[in-house]
This record gives C-alpha cells, sequence and structure tokens, in this order.
C-alpha cells in the first residue's frame, strides 16, 4: 500500500509550551540530556521528562518495554504536552510496536491536533508506526541527548533547523548540498529514515510500500558490502517499486566512505528515478530536520531536495 499525503501539520509548539523528552529506545547520557535540556530551555520551552527517562535501565534499553511505551502513549494522550521529543536512538523501537495501544492512540489523534514528534535514527521505526496507524506528519531530526543537541557547543543550522519544525512545523525548507548520484527531477512523499532500521520492518505492516515517495536514506558505522546487502534486500522485495527518487544524507562512519557513491549507482541506478546523496540530514556533523509525511520536490541533478507545506 503507497504511502499517501499526510496533509494534517501539527501544530506550532508556542514559546513556554511544555514539550514530552522520552527515551523509546536505548539509555541515555545524563550529561548530554543536561545540555540538550538547557538547550530547549534556551528555546524559550519547558521540557517534561517522561517518567522512565531514566531508567530503571535494562541493558541496553533505556526502561522495560511496557515503561517506554507508557512515556510514549502519555505524551502523545496529554493535551498540555505540545511536542513529543525523543532523547535518544540505540535500539528498542521496534519492541514497542506491537504493545502500544494504537487503538486509544487513533482516538486521541482523531480529537487534538497532532503535535510535533522529532527523533531518529532508531525512531525510524516509530516514524513509520505513526504514519501509518495515526496518519500523522513526524520530524526526521536530531534527539535531545544526542551528539548534536547533547554537545557543549551544538551546530547552529541543527539547531535553527530543529527549533522551526517545532515553532514553524507547516513552513516550506530546502537542503542542498548534495551529490548527485543519478539525475533527474521528481515529486512525492517523503519517507524513509536510516537504512538498517527499514530493513528490520521487512515483513511487518510498517514495512509498506515506499510507491509515491521520496525516500529518504541514511545510516551510521556500517561498512559497504553491509548497505549493499541492504539495498539488495529492498531492490529485491520490491519496496522501491514505484519510488519517486531518492534522498540520501550522511553515511557517517561507513568507511571507505569512497565505496558508498558506487554503491549507490550500482543497486540504485537501475530503478530509473533520481538519487542524490549527502544531504545534511542522519548522523552527520549537520543534521537537518526533515519532514516525513511531506510532499518534496527533488532536484537530483543540483543535489537540492525542497520541502512544501
Amino acid at each position: 500500500m503507497p504511502l499517501e499525503h499526510l496533509s494534517t501539520d501539527p501544530a506550532p509548539v508556542p514559546l513556554g509550551a511544555k514539550v514530552a523528552v522520552i527515551a523509546p529506545a536505548g539509555p541515555v547520557r545524563p550529561e548530554r540530556l543536561e545540555r540538550g535540556l538547557e538547550l530547549l530551555r534556551g528555546l524559550g520551552l519547558e521540557p517534561v521528562l517522561g517518567r522512565h527517562l531514566l531508567g530503571p535501565v535494562r541493558g541496553y534499553l533505556a526502561a522495560g518495554d511496557a515503561q517506554r511505551a507508557s512515556d510514549l502513549e502519555e505524551a502523545l494522550a496529554d493535551p498540555d504536552i505540545r511536542a513529543v521529543l525523543c532523547a535518544h536512538g540505540g535500539y528498542g523501537s521496534v519492541r514497542l510496536l506491537d504493545i502500544l495501544d494504537w487503538e486509544q492512540l487513533a482516538k486521541v489523534a482523531a480529537n487534538h491536533p497532532p503535535k510535533p514528534f522529532v527523533g531518529s535514527s532508531d525512531i525510524t521505526a516509530l516514524h513509520r508506526a505513526l504514519a501509518l496507524h495515526l496518519g500523522v506528519r513526524t520530524y526526521y531530526g536530531p534527539v535531545v541527548a544526542g551528539p548534536i543537541l547533547g554537545e557543549p557547543r551544538p551546530c547552529p543550522r541543527t539547531v535553527r533547523s530543529f527549533a522551526d519544525s517545532l515553532f514553524s512545523p507547516a513552513e516550506s525548507s530546502q537542503l542542498s548540498g548534495g551529490t548527485c548520484i543519478v539525475p533527474g527531477k521528481a515529486e512525492g512523499v517523503t519517507t524513509g529514515g536510516t537504512l538498517t532500521l527499514i530493513c528490520s520492518l521487512a515483513g511487518a505492516p510498517e514495512f509498506r510500500s515506499a510507491a509515491g515517495s521520496i525516500v529518504l536514506l541514511e545510516d551510521v558505522k556500517e561498512s559497504p558490502y553491509r548497505i549493499d546487502r541492504m539495498l539488495t534486500q529492498l531492490v529485491r522485495g520490491g519496496w522501491f517499486d514505484q519510488a519517486r527518487g531518492i534522498a540520501c544524507g550522511s553515511w557517517e562512519d561507513c568507511r571507505p566512505a569512497e565505496q558508498i557513491d558506487e554503491i549507490l549507482f550500482d543497486r540504485l541506478g537501475e530503478l530509473g528515478i533520481p538519487v542524490v546523496t549527502g544531504l545534511p540530514f542522519g548522523h552527520g556533523p549537520t543534521q537537518m530536520t526533515v519532514p516525513l509525511g511531506a510532499h518534496a520536490e527533488l532536484d537530483a541533478t543540483s543535489g537540492v531536495l525542497s520541502l512544501r507545506a
């Protein structure tokens, strides 16, 4: 089933608003979390911590599955919370997909304007689930306690784009500076995220086709052969069938880096759609926030992705 345009924009977050900070996946580093919270306060927001944000930690999970799920459900249902921000990626989001109360969350979504939901990396699984079950637009962007927002001097472009996704979620934006892999232009609805997480959903409802979409892809610390294998899996499985274009972000610490462009051309070049890489989103030093479920225009020849309100 192809993705449809998710036309309901999240409501803008007003200054002074409460925003939930939750950990649906792995545990956070306390020092990074505190710096990220200070950044939110500096933007004029009041962060509200999920009850299990700091544990009890379960190894590579921030807390138990039921606890992490309840933090997400409470944040989405609380009318006083104006945005839901993920604190960290790692691993664990996919474990929540079958225990979240989607029926109740759908009732909440039907009666309240959607609120911005921001996260990346492992949070890819939740982005796809929220689109499937609730039909809401979400934002693929930096996590609060991550290596950008949680550092002493975060990248200004990253912070500005992150803030825009909260305060002006319906505004158009543009990502530029990409490297053309396959030239051409295309229009479609944005979907995607971290390549590894998309492949991990194979066979699940959230794996739904990318037909009609501009597919966003990126990853971190993956060997070229593994990227080759994952792209081959998606191509052979038909996931890219009828996709309009592919916009790749960073391939941070995917070494040797010079092989990545060759793999993208080799695996994706025969799809007959425009492909660009190196756009400033993902795990790289600049992590622009990109709406998922929004109309986009891709000019792969010029290395530009334009996102329309």
